[in-house]
């Protein structure tokens, strides 16, 4: 396996949905990738708690088709995240298996920050199987 780490942004356009159980939120979720992860993102966001009161959690699903790299395929992230009083937490990773094309195989783990100005950056830390 060769591990490597790239950069990109998305855009993300979230449409709320109706919740699946009380006090609960969903949101269908659309992305944009540019830069080392280029690419469409599809998936959804369930939410629960307060976020008022800055007590909630979300998780989410994605699935987004383009490439790594300039490696094509499709892959899946995975999201969990918290907020309490005192600070957020975020898992944000590949879903092991889910990586198709030249990207099967694929692992790894997301870091996310949001600017000021709304864009979200990323880091990709990602291991693919060696080629010959």
């Amino acid at each position: 396996m060769s591990t490597h780490e790239t950069s990109a942004t998305f855009t993300v356009e979230m449409t709320p949905a109706p919740g699946l159980f009380p006090q609960s939120g969903r949101f269908d979720v659309v992305k944009e990738w540019t830069g080392g992860v280029r690419g469409s993102g599809v998936g959804v966001m369930l939410s629960a708690g307060d976020p008022r009161t800055g007590a909630a959690g979300y998780v989410a699903l994605e699935t987004v088709d383009g490439s790594i790299d300039g490696r094509a395929g499709t892959f899946a992230l995975s999201q969990q995240g918290t907020m309490t009083a005192t600070g957020q937490t975020l898992a944000y990773a590949v879903v092991p298996g889910s990586g198709t094309g030249e990207l099967t195989g694929l692992t790894g783990t997301v870091e996310l920050t949001v600017d000021e100005d709304d864009t979200h950056r990323v880091v990709l830390h990602y291991a693919l199987p060696d080629t010959a």
